[in-house]
């Protein structure tokens, strides 16, 4: 059976239950797998059997369940984000537009404010009450789409958050249309004038109104990181078709295209490079601030900036392969994807909505049964229902998901969903691989020990020697040669000796240079170095002889050296009270020498590609919470098997694939960011849920009247109202907060 995973846009969810409503709809469908709704993204992720159900039935089922399911593009979404906090933004100033003079009309003579005697309650109450009903229709008709779905809902018998808001204003609103008809009718006009609740309506729906909108704007902020990203990409690009240079749009750029960059032109899609030398800014992938050089044959990536020359490269990945294409979609899978963590939230939400109806009508009841009037109780039941809206305990984890994962983004590190954010602060072991990740990689020349001949000289001689070469080691002795800007000299003979070195005739000297194995055969002496030898070996480096007419003349030593900020991001670790563990297939002297540079705890040398996942289980097994480390194919089974996943950026395809978090600027300094992040968006949903409790907890309570049986006051619903919107916007300016989080 093979599975896939589609994702959609859900419109019309006004609250968690709603999201609740979406899920369980989907779930029954023959086919699903699983169904997770994400509420502050609005997305549906569904697993389905491939081939086994149609859009058009998903469609359907949502549609039924009073919904829109909505197949768009990143583009797309953002227009939508931003019509849709217009709207509610004309909605709210609609509704405030109406609800201040009825404000000022029902409320402003208590506080002394003069009112024109045709609208005078003491004096025409009818006028005064038919004002405030028109004032209100108008707010209620402004705010019509919270009765559409809450009316729906509720008949469905699936309540949400606009269930509870329908039936307690409208319940107000019924109210006022029987209080003006006993002001018509004579009975007790004055009485019931002062007794309408339509400011109540109004009230409650614009301060919900501006709630929601600014959820909308708040949403809106949290996939900055999104947009920022989608932004990068340039919109055309230049290619070579026919012989001719002709503009296209980035999307009908095809793999193998000739793509030509100027300078100062952004780079349009991933490719090759075949004609020109340039540098390249690679800050917007990488964060490295200093220009890569890009010769033919180097990589680069769509979105940098091609700084001072003219390339021509073929194209290697185009739309969604691209290296920014496949980070937009890390971020955005994170910002969707469902924590452990907000199921809690999920569940409480879905039982939450019918049980508050339940005790608005059992606690207005009781009150009627012990003797209030039924102005009284209609408070009650108003008060409760409104106040506990469960919107914030919908927003509370994935609102801080978002700006975690966005935030993590900006500092490169990208965290795939929001599973791996929750798990990752509770990671007390960590694994690295060594060559790659702890260290550079690539080897390099480190010493350089001569007997009667200079440094440079013999440098000189091997790095002309190695001109030839394939080895890495031979290309470590080039580069360093090159680096240093020596005028290589040329090669009158080249032979390799396989498992051994190179023998070399240059200028007439006949130059061997090569492993201890290569001396010994050619009968040369090599004990004058003894001591310098197992120096060099025990550091973990590899020596490489140099003999020039069969005397040995100096040793280059040669090591894959540790990356500049290994050592430092060790120590950051042991800080926070984390053990570290370093495992390669390399012997166990270099191991050490380079645990022992970096202050690892443990080492676990010489171990088979094969065995690195079960090293992790070992660890697993002691009850320890392991993340791996790694870049290498070799690594992704590890990386897979550990609780936490932590690729290299610059690793392989593979390891990243198998990784939770990717480690976009290859910088071992931020794993520790990660898991202070981590630990930073958890703390951030435990507040925001407790807050979310807190309001409902403390204000049903008091909606219901407890504090009145001991002589306190009851709640109003304007207040209830003030307070349900209070919450959620504090759980959204909580979340917000983690924009500022730094490492």
């Amino acid at each position: 059976m093979v599975m896939e995973v589609k994702t959609f846009k859900v419109y019309g969810m006004t609250c968690s239950a709603c999201a609740s409503r979406v899920e369980r709809a989907t779930r029954k469908l023959e086919g699903v797998k699983d169904a997770s709704v994400n509420f502050a993204t609005e997305k549906l992720t569904v697993t389905v059997e491939k081939n086994k159900i149609s859009y058009e039935k998903l469609k359907t089922t949502i549609d039924k369940a009073g919904y829109k399911l909505v197949e768009e593009t990143n583009l797309k979404t953002e227009t939508k984000e931003v019509s849709e906090s217009r709207r509610l933004f004309n909605r709210f100033i609609i509704s405030l537009v109406f609800t201040v003079p009825l404000l000022i009309i029902s409320m402003g003579h208590m506080i002394g404010m003069p009112l024109l005697s045709i609208i005078n309650p003491k004096i025409n109450p009818l006028n005064f009450a038919l004002v405030q009903f028109v004032l209100t229709l108008i707010v209620m008709i402004t705010g019509n789409k919270f009765y559409k779905i809450g009316i729906k809902n509720l008949f469905k018998l699936a309540p949400n958050m606009d269930s509870l808001i329908s039936v307690s204003t409208l319940a107000a609103f019924i109210y006022g249309i029987f209080a003006i008809y006993k002001i018509i009718i004579g009975d007790n006009p004055h009485d019931y004038a002062m007794h309408l609740y339509f400011e109540s309506i109004a009230t409650i729906l614009t301060l919900i109104t501006l709630g929601k909108y600014l959820e909308a704007v708040s949403k809106g902020k949290t996939s900055e990181a999104i947009k920022k990203l989608m932004g990068l990409a340039p919109k055309v690009a230049t290619v070579i078709r026919d012989n001719k240079e002709m503009q296209v749009s980035i999307e009908d750029v095809e793999i193998s295209d000739i793509v030509i960059v100027k300078p100062g032109e952004k780079i349009p899609v991933d490719g090759e490079v075949i004609e020109g030398i340039t540098s390249v800014d690679e800050s917007m992938l990488t964060g490295e601030s200093i220009p890569v050089e890009k010769v033919i044959g180097s990589t680069v990536i769509g979105a940098s900036i091609n700084k001072n020359g003219f390339i021509k490269y073929k194209a290697t990945k185009v739309g969604q392969d691209t290296a920014l294409a496949q980070i937009i979609k890390l971020v955005e899978d994170a910002q969707g994807s469902k924590a452990q963590i907000a199921k809690i939230a999920d569940v409480i939400s879905a039982y939450f909505v019918p049980v508050v109806i339940l005790l608005a009508i059992i606690s207005s009841v009781s009150w009627l049964i012990a003797g209030e009037s039924f102005i009284f109780s209609l408070t009650i039941f108003i008060s409760v229902l409104v106040i506990a809206c469960p919107c914030a305990l919908g927003l509370a984890t994935p609102t801080a998901i978002m700006v975690g994962t966005g935030k993590g983004a900006e500092n490169g590190i990208l965290i795939k969903g929001g599973e791996a954010l929750e798990t990752t602060h509770k990671i007390d072991t960590i694994v690295f691989d060594k060559t790659g990740t702890i260290t550079e990689g690539k080897p390099k020349v480190t010493d350089i020990i001569t007997n009667s001949i200079s440094e440079k000289e013999i440098l000189v001689l091997a790095a002309s020697s190695e001109k030839g070469s394939e080895h890495p080691l031979g290309e470590a002795i080039l580069n360093e040669g090159r680096n240093k800007n020596l005028k290589l000299k040329k090669i009158d003979k080249f032979n390799a000796i396989a498992g051994q070195g190179i023998d070399v005739v240059i200028e007439n000297k006949n130059i061997l240079l090569g492993n201890r194995k290569l001396m010994i055969d050619q009968n040369i002496d090599i004990t004058i170095f003894n001591d310098k030898v197992e120096d060099l070996s025990n550091q973990g480096k590899t020596p490489m002889y140099i003999a020039i007419n069969k005397e040995l003349k100096g040793i280059i030593a040669v090591a894959d050296v540790v990356k500049v900020s290994s050592k430092k991001a060790i120590e950051t670790l042991h800080k926070m009270g984390i053990k570290t563990v370093m495992i390669t297939g390399d012997n166990e002297n270099t191991a050490k020498a380079i645990a022992k540079e970096v202050g690892i705890d443990n080492v676990l040398a010489e171990v088979l590609p094969g065995n690195k996942a079960k090293s992790i289980k070992k660890f697993q097994d002691e009850n320890k919470k392991v993340a791996m480390v790694g870049d290498g194919i070799n690594d992704a089974p590890a990386l897979a098997k550990a609780d936490i996943g932590i690729a290299i950026g610059s690793g392989s395809d593979v390891a990243i694939e198998s990784a939770d978090i990717v480690l976009i600027r290859s910088d071992l300094m931020d794993v520790s960011k990660a898991i202070k992040l981590s630990k930073a968006t958890i703390r951030n949903i435990k507040q925001n849920l407790f807050w979310a409790f807190a309001y409902n907890i403390l204000g049903i309570p008091v909606a219901m009247g407890v504090l009145h049986i001991f002589g306190g006051p009851l709640l109003n619903p304007m207040i209830a109202a003030a307070a349900m919107s209070l919450s959620s916007i504090s759980v959204l300016l909580n979340a917000l907060r983690l924009k500022n989080f730094k490492a």
